[in-house]
């Protein structure tokens, strides 16, 4: 059984990190959704997929490896893909490597409907985040957030995306 670790309250400025952090972060995953709804016809979690797709090598990995890379739940992550296989933007397929496993394939459709997405989404995101941050404070942001990433890997439950 894992230690129970001692509980501290958050101090003044941890507390309005956190308050801050957590309005962006709710207000952010609502407008980008609705953004890429709008504009593009994906909901965020389509391009999440795609976009994590998109990066892996032959634009394909094994389910597991992509549930961990995004940090969702195995099952969370299947019943999704089988609406985005339903559309045509992804295939699941027996893994070339580990026959017990299968792999998502990122679709011709799927990788179209990315590029059309990425420049609008892009410029979205231009706008809404980066707008108002001068290149010091855009610096500062990546920064603190490699850190903060780092420490999740570190303490939360996933395994590391590049451990799969």
């Amino acid at each position: 059984m894992a230690a129970r670790r001692k509980s501290y309250p958050l101090n003044a400025s941890q507390q309005r990190t956190w308050l801050n952090y957590m309005r962006v972060y709710h207000r952010l995953e609502y407008e980008m959704n609705r953004q890429l709804l709008a504009d593009c016809g994906l909901s965020l979690s389509d391009y999440t997929v795609l976009n994590a797709l998109s990066q892996a090598p032959g634009r394909r990995t094994q389910l597991t490896a992509l549930a961990t890379t995004i940090g969702w739940e195995r099952s969370r992550l299947s019943h999704h893909l089988q609406r985005m296989n339903g559309r045509g933007l992804v295939e699941r397929v027996r893994s070339d490597t580990d026959r017990r496993s299968t792999d998502v394939l990122l679709s011709d459709a799927g990788w179209d409907t990315l590029r059309s997405a990425a420049p609008l989404h892009a410029e979205w995101v231009r706008t809404l985040f980066f707008s108002d941050l001068d290149d010091r404070q855009d610096e500062q942001l990546a920064d603190i957030l490699a850190v903060v990433y780092d420490s999740i890997l570190r303490e939360g439950t996933l395994p590391r995306p590049d451990q799969t």
